[in-house]
């Protein structure tokens, strides 16, 4: 991994974000950027609010205070940005085939129908998924499901990449291909926001991480000063010590670097 970021302008900004559902605070006052052109770990344990900030920042929730930015502006659907979200939920059309679904979905990010269907074949091509082409998806596996939602996701090229457990169900395989294609996209300049349990994939792909817990940031900056400021132990060994024990008092230090 380069952590030799392409830009520094800020491709990501969230400042003071604060989210509350009825009388549960999830998010408490969370601020942090992300560049352009980096990978960033967006990392922390189940039900910490990874996906609720995800789904502040795309406008699905209203935030109860702070200022989500993309590109300095408040995302929306008529926004000129090319941004694509991979949830951890797959949202397939899953009695069609599976070039059906993914020339459909192209052509609704702005693709011609001929080019979709190419980008689709070289993109199933790549994972080894081209006898599954006319398949229809609810006969595909968990894992080749996954594939085509990354397909779809990836199908234009976007500028900003969210993508929320996108190996989850992989085979290690599958997990180092999915990698590279990950990779791929940022060296052509793409900005990945990456949400993964995988400490591995954290440690080849990004370039910066914040780690979130009970709702605010508990450790955030690179790689190399995290693991500075726990003693040099490894980014297993932090997650543990951070998530090991979600019943712990909260009240500990919070490390930014």
């Amino acid at each position: 991994m380069d952590n030799k970021l392409l830009a520094k302008d800020v491709a990501v900004s969230i400042k003071h974000f604060k989210m509350n559902f009825g009388n549960k605070t999830v998010i408490k006052d969370l601020s942090f950027e992300v560049y352009k052109g980096e990978v960033f770990g967006f990392l922390g344990s189940n039900g910490c609010g990874k996906t609720t900030t995800i789904r502040a920042l795309l406008g699905l929730y209203q935030p109860t205070g702070g200022e989500l930015l993309i590109n300095g502006k408040p995302f929306s659907v008529s926004s000129d940005i090319k941004l694509g979200y991979l949830p951890e939920e797959r949202g397939l059309y899953k009695k069609e085939s599976v070039i059906d679904v993914m020339v459909y979905f192209g052509q609704l990010k702005g693709l011609t129908k001929s080019d979709a269907r190419k980008r689709a074949y070289d993109y199933l091509a790549r994972v080894n998924l081209t006898d599954k082409a006319t398949t229809r998806i609810d006969k595909l596996s968990g894992g080749q499901q996954q594939k085509v939602q990354l397909g779809i996701t990836i199908i234009d090229n976007p500028e900003l990449l969210i993508l929320d457990e996108p190996t989850k169900g992989f085979d290690p395989v599958n997990r180092r291909l999915l990698m590279n294609i990950v990779d791929d996209h940022r060296r052509n300049g793409a900005t990945i926001i990456f949400v993964t349990h995988q400490m591995e994939e954290v440690e080849r792909l990004c370039d910066r991480v914040i780690l979130l817990k009970d709702g605010v940031s508990y450790a955030y900056g690179t790689i190399a000063d995290i693991k500075k400021k726990f003693s040099d132990a490894s980014l297993d060994d932090i997650f543990i010590k951070i998530y090991g024990d979600e019943n712990k008092s909260t009240e500990e230090t919070s490390y930014n670097v």
